[in-house]
């Protein structure tokens, strides 16, 4: 888990995509996990659109 800000403001989002075997996963610093994608370019237009969104949740593992 990200340290959090002393500030109470929610750090940016700093998602990337990364080869996990014949897939390619998003992950972000927040937490949150992408879908599995045989697309790398798929895993990283999840990651931008996770980006995107100011209060996107964590999800659960």
């Amino acid at each position: 888990m990200p340290p959090q800000d002393p500030t109470g403001d929610t750090p940016p989002h700093r998602a990337t995509a990364a080869d996990r075997g014949s897939f390619a996963i998003a992950r972000c610093t927040c937490g949150w996990i992408g879908p599995a994608r045989r697309s790398r370019e798929r895993a990283r237009s999840d990651a931008e659109l996770h980006t995107a969104t100011p209060a996107a949740p964590a999800t659960e593992r």
